[in-house]
């Protein structure tokens, strides 16, 4: 397969298709698109539009949102889910602030170095922002290749060295085409190389796609199950720190548990959201957000 010309007709598509997301904007700050991939891990662009907005207007830089309790990012973080990303992207503007002089690092090693920013986000925030050359390997981009270059369905659960090493051969040389190759792949298996319904028709590279010249086998792997919410800690948890968002005090612990109908539960998970730091004990009796 011809990678080279194959990466181009994924630019070209993508010159033309690609959504307009504030973060990707010409006036966008590194910051900006640091707290966009906080916000999109696991949760879906739709859902990140409105709190993104909501963030950059209230803590338009890393140092405004260090100089704020870190209860004060959990209570912006609305539903988002998943709020220990709060805690951790405060964490991490606060070493931004007192260790870059408030901007955000361009070096891969010290974003790498940042609190709650692992290897998929280090590169991300690089290329995005900075348009250096990095792997960026989302879940997308898996199911791309995997499609394109291996001929199946979908990836490893996790990613693996051999991945690793086939996107590494599809990185082009020029730093400004890898960025853009990393944000296109992403994107087309977003819109159309989905993972339930894939537009195989609307591909600009289905005649290359060892995939569907395959007849578009199905997946041979362990099943691939999705996640049931209703029910779980995670819901529980969230339902806890609900009305303390809603809050601007401590609440008693009486109140807060009894959102939940399982008291059993609502207890362990209160416990884990302590535990956590997601929740502070004020006496005996009553819990508040940090601050």
């Amino acid at each position: 397969m011809d990678r080279s010309s194959t990466v181009s007709r994924v630019l070209n598509w993508y010159a033309e298709h690609q959504r307009d997301l504030p973060w990707r904007r010409d006036d966008a700050t590194p910051w900006g698109v640091m707290v966009s991939e906080f916000m999109l891990q696991q949760t879906p662009v739709a859902r990140v539009l409105g709190p993104w907005h909501s963030w950059m207007e209230r803590w338009p830089e890393p140092a405004a949102l260090a100089d704020a309790p870190s209860g004060e990012a959990i209570r912006a973080w609305g539903r988002l889910g998943y709020p220990r990303r709060a805690l951790r992207l405060h964490a991490a503007a606060t070493a931004i602030r007192d260790q870059h002089d408030g901007e955000v690092p361009s070096d891969h090693d010290a974003l790498l170095a940042l609190p709650g920013v692992g290897d998929y986000t280090a590169a991300a925030i690089a290329s995005f922002a900075f348009g250096q050359r990095h792997v960026v390997l989302d879940t997308n981009v898996r199911r791309v290749l995997a499609r394109i270059d291996s001929g199946i369905a979908y990836p490893p659960t996790a990613p693996t060295k051999t991945e690793r090493e086939l996107a590494a051969e599809w990185l082009p040389r020029s730093a400004s085409r890898a960025a853009t190759w990393a944000v296109a792949s992403m994107e087309l298996g977003a819109l159309v190389c989905t993972a339930r319904s894939p537009d195989c028709g609307a591909c600009p590279v289905q005649d290359r796609c060892r995939w569907f010249a395959a007849g578009r086998p199905d997946h041979e792997g362990p099943p691939r199950r999705g996640q049931s919410y209703e029910g779980t800690d995670r819901q529980c948890r969230g339902a806890l720190l609900a009305p303390l968002r809603d809050a601007d005090q401590a609440l008693p612990v009486e109140e807060v548990l009894a959102v939940w109908p399982d008291r059993r539960q609502a207890e362990h998970a209160l416990a884990s959201l302590i535990n956590d730091g997601l929740m502070i004990t004020e006496g005996e009796e009553s819990v508040a957000l940090p601050h």
